[in-house]
């Protein structure tokens, strides 16, 4: 395989996502969703990277990750892999489940970190899948907002950026999207 257009070092943030094959569907039941976040913490969280912000999209998925060490690209593998297995045997499949490897962007600046966040957990309400992005349950929106006390996303990151409750309340609150080159290439459903 050819190497990747952007090199992971361990530090720095970074978008990771993928969605499915021919823009399939990735999840087709709750119980995948569930499971799928199982593997995340096994796969991902145990050996490489802490996540910031995700959200499960039918047929995508997105998080915001910070790496803690250089194993990313394995870990994303043996993730896609135990799944796409479990998926296959689960609904009597063969193939592959998503479109090629998983994608990253770099995030550099502050100002874009938050914005991500935002736009990750948005995803639901964008797609018109829910009115508020409260009502989507795999998104990490929850933790965020208070609402669910998980322990995936490492809230700190972000909360630690936005000054005062009141504050990072409005931000939880802002529908509009910076109206960027950077988000616009984010669209993953069209």
């Amino acid at each position: 395989m050819p190497r990747r257009q952007t090199p992971l070092q361990t530090g720095n943030f970074y978008h990771v996502y993928n969605r499915g094959n021919n823009r399939q569907r990735i999840f087709f039941e709750r119980e995948n969703y569930i499971y799928f976040l199982k593997l995340v913490k096994e796969h991902l969280i145990s050996k490489a990277v802490d996540i910031v912000a995700y959200c499960l999209m039918p047929n995508h998925y997105h998080f915001l990750v910070y790496l803690r060490d250089e194993t990313l690209s394995d870990a994303m593998k043996s993730l896609s892999l135990a799944y796409t297995k479990a998926i296959n045997k689960r609904f009597n499949r063969s193939g592959v489940l998503f479109q090629g490897r998983f994608q990253s962007i770099h995030v550099s600046r502050t100002d874009y970190l938050i914005n991500l966040c935002r736009y990750i957990h948005l995803n639901p309400v964008q797609a018109r899948l829910v009115k508020q992005p409260e009502e989507w349950e795999f998104s990490s929106y929850l933790e965020y907002a208070g609402l669910r006390a998980g322990t995936l996303p490492k809230t700190e990151y972000i909360k630690m950026q936005i000054e005062g409750e009141s504050t990072y309340q409005q931000f939880l609150n802002d529908y509009n999207l910076p109206d960027s080159a950077d988000f616009t290439r984010l669209v993953l459903d069209e």
